[in-house]
């Protein structure tokens, strides 16, 4: 049993998935320097009398900008504490570091709930979190997988410099493939929620599962109050939305909170209208369901996945040349598919417009259970075999929100407010720009923001942001990178 439960272990979703293949034949400081208190209190802007009692402690100050408040855009003044937390106010503020915000939006840091850094992390971790960061996202969540020893994994990582917040779900599918005895499972997914793992998160479709056995898994996330992260098991025309209605049936009868794993790709793809009809009446019955989608018409997956099995092309309606290797460009052909069918971690993209705008993501974005979940994660340079969502997800999601004419609250809300919603508890410090929330802080230009990264060349650094602090400390300047300061998200262990 040792062997088995060797917490430095750490497979990843790739390297579960080649496995799943072979078994079953196919499976995110300026210090303010003492001055003249005297000096400080005489001093006046134009805007009026200066706050100099919530000035007293301030390193930094932004000003000018539109900051997202309580759900709401205000002209407010930012102040990061020397204890690194917020203070917001009407009245001006100084400090020794003043931003210009003037023209540019002030939120919170984007929350990636969906990140995936699959292949080797101890290798690829930097790689996967600058990719992050320089898209804005200040907290990264890997609930589309995560560990199957969260404490191991937060023992292996937590030493190390982080650029961003991160944090791991428990990861179903390796525990799946480590132990057969149903009980063994829920005992060690029980064992990763009292080691602070923030959800319970498995691949369905990827790994055919019980209904019965998502039940435990339903009955555990439910009993400690943390999401269950489901990618369903339909992505057909004519099966997604019995996915969805099995992931209602979950909710409803155990009680779990059930996030469906982008719902554009799996459940939605060709049925959005009756999936978020089925989603809004279940949630209005006693059911928990959000989802997430991610700004892009095109999915990507692994070759060696249960997705290409036989029948593939009827189910999507595609044939070889419409599958591109990412980073690479190279099309398919029916020999390449073959031979590289059983190559480990090879990523494919579908054509642009596989998943149409405005029958599927746009639709699926005016809901209120809706958020921006990216799926995806940068792991190699200098042109990464990822989806591009892994550099340019909320860029091009706050583009895409322009463009459609949602407002910028609303598009916001997707990638701060809903996200820290779902982790509630755990990311309750960070889900504001307000007084004494930790100063978690993206400053972006609505009218250039927009993702660079494309399936052609993945790795590239986000447009239109300029400035991002992460627990107070401005580490991201003129495309720079200046500092990493993340630090672990998860609940506290029980003993």
């Amino acid at each position: 049993m040792e062997n088995q439960n060797n917490l430095t272990e750490n497979l990843s979703r790739r390297e579960a998935l080649k496995k799943i293949a072979v078994v079953g034949g196919a499976l995110s400081a300026f210090s303010f320097l003492n001055q003249d208190l005297l000096a400080q209190q005489e001093a006046k802007t134009d805007d009026g009398e200066v706050d100099m009692i919530a000035s007293a402690d301030l390193k930094t100050v932004i000003k000018n900008g539109s900051v997202y408040h309580q759900q709401q855009l205000k002209k407010l003044y930012v102040g990061i504490t020397e204890q690194n937390t917020i203070k917001v106010s009407e009245k001006p503020l100084t400090a020794k570091n003043i931003i210009d915000a003037k023209g540019k939006i002030v939120s919170q840091g984007f929350v990636d709930i969906l990140a995936d850094n699959a292949g080797s992390p101890e290798t690829t971790y930097r790689i996967f979190e600058k990719y992050k960061l320089t898209d804005g996202a200040t907290s990264v969540l890997q609930m589309h997988g995560g560990s199957a020893y969260p404490a191991a994994f937060h023992q292996k990582f937590d030493p190390l410099p982080h650029y961003v917040n991160y944090g791991v779900s428990v990861f179903v599918m390796i525990l799946r493939l480590r132990f057969m005895s149903f009980a063994d499972r829920m005992k060690y997914t029980e064992k990763a929620l009292q080691e602070g793992a923030l959800g319970v998160a498995h691949s369905i479709e990827y790994q055919p599962t019980s209904y019965e056995e998502l039940v435990g898994y339903a009955k555990l996330a439910a009993k400690y109050d943390r999401p269950f992260f489901l990618h369903l098991r339909y992505s057909a025309k004519e099966t997604e939305l019995e996915g969805v209605k099995e992931a209602i049936k979950l909710s409803k009868e155990t009680g779990a909170r059930i996030h469906i794993d982008h719902l554009h790709s799996t459940g939605g793809t060709f049925n959005m209208p009756k999936a978020l009809e089925l989603i809004q009446n279940a949630n209005l019955t006693g059911g928990q369901i959000t989802t997430c989608v991610y700004p892009y018409s095109y999915w990507a997956t692994y070759l060696i996945s249960k997705r290409f099995d036989p029948g593939w092309q009827k189910n999507f309606g595609l044939t070889y040349s419409d599958l591109t290797v990412v980073g690479t460009g190279q099309k398919l052909t029916e020999g390449t598919f073959n031979a590289y069918r059983s190559r480990p971690g090879l990523l494919v993209a579908v054509p642009e417009g596989t998943m149409a705008f405005d029958k599927t993501i746009d639709l699926a974005l005016q809901t209120d259970f809706c958020m921006i979940g990216s799926d995806g994660g940068i792991e190699s340079e200098p042109k990464a075999n990822n989806h591009p969502r892994g550099a340019g997800c909320f860029a091009t999601a706050i583009r895409h929100g322009i463009d459609m004419g949602m407002s910028m609250e609303k598009t916001l809300s997707k990638v701060t407010t809903l996200p820290c919603r779902l982790m509630k508890g755990v990311m309750d410090t960070r889900n504001d720009i307000a007084n004494g929330k930790v100063a978690d802080i993206v400053i972006f230009n609505p009218k250039t923001i927009n993702g660079k990264a494309s399936v052609a060349n993945p790795n590239q650094y986000s447009e239109g942001i300029d400035h991002i602090f992460v627990n107070g400390t401005l580490v991201y300047e003129d495309n720079k990178i200046l500092a990493s300061k993340g630090k672990p998200i998860r609940y506290t262990p029980q003993k």
